[in-house]
């Protein structure tokens, strides 16, 4: 959650400009690249190629009108570039180059727009499906981004699971949740099992409070189901196999911690503590917990 909470500051302190699809090639393999656009020039990116549906995320920078996407290995490494001259936001088709850091490797990008995620009140569709930036080993996800005319911003109003490498649609569950940027799906083992589950951004709320709606995958199949787990900043330790949550209002002058442990895929209240800034001592008291 400390990283939702890095990119809730970056969403708060400048202005987004859009978020778009493309599709296209990079050399010969069919891909699809996803942007995401701020005003002082930063530029979050990821891009999948249609045969492995693995997103690679490619962040970098768009300044006077070229745009520089970096690519890394495991290890953090940049591992290749890829640029875009004459690039801006409007234009329906974007070449470029994808070179490796060494230089040995050099293929050209021809991509096209398929759809702008635009804000404004005047603007509405049905739905939008954005692959995201996590996947499983096995699956790859598209949430569906739909916008009503008097709303500001779209919302998430389901998401779509997909086998890895044959495309097949597996599920579709629907959703109310708060667009947040274009990473709104993360990976976990959120009961425990050894098995991998995802989580989709639910909504923010004062301060660093936030909220996900985490789905676990069935034990004996490929489907998912929306769990009953609920709370504010959740945090999962797999070593200890424990929950924490964390929520703080008043400026910091309050806070709540508590912590779960999972019993049949529901959350065990095992300890809740809450305290309040006393101004007197100039320090946190435990108070009781409403």
């Amino acid at each position: 959650m400390r990283i939702t909470f890095l990119l809730f500051l970056i969403l708060t302190s400048f202005t987004v400009k859009s978020q778009s699809s493309y599709s296209g090639n990079l050399g010969k393999y069919p891909i699809k690249l996803i942007m995401y656009h701020y005003s002082d020039g930063v530029s979050l990116a990821y891009y999948v190629y249609d045969k492995f549906d693995t997103p690679i995320t490619i962040n970098g920078n768009l300044k006077n009108g070229e745009l520089k996407l970096f690519e890394k290995d495991n290890t953090g490494k940049k591992s290749a570039t890829l640029t875009f001259k004459n690039f801006t936001e409007n234009n329906e088709i974007i070449n470029g180059k994808w070179v490796s850091d060494d230089k040995s490797k050099t293929y050209q990008i021809s991509l096209k727009k398929d759809f702008d995620i635009n804000y404004g009140d005047k603007i509405e569709w049905i739905s939008k499906e954005f692959i995201q930036s996590k996947s499983t080993k096995e699956h790859y996800f598209k949430t569906i981004i739909t916008k009503e005319k008097g709303q500001l911003y779209g919302r998430i109003s389901g998401v779509k699971i997909f086998h890895k490498k044959t495309d097949r649609l597996i599920q579709t569950i629907e959703l109310d949740c708060q667009l947040f940027g274009i990473d709104n799906v993360s990976i976990g083992d959120y009961n425990f099992d050894g098995i991998e589950d995802f989580s989709i951004f639910e909504s923010s709320y004062a301060g660093p409070n936030t909220s996900s709606i985490y789905i676990l995958r069935n034990t004996n199949s490929e489907k998912y189901q929306i769990s009953n787990f609920s709370g504010t900043s959740l945090n999962f330790d797999n070593e200890s196999k424990l929950i924490y949550e964390h929520n703080q209002c008043c400026a910091g002058r309050n806070h709540m911690n508590a912590t779960y442990k999972v019993v049949n895929n529901e959350m065990v209240l095992i300890e809740q503590k809450c305290l309040e800034y006393n101004e007197q001592k100039e320090d946190y008291i435990e108070t009781k917990c409403e």
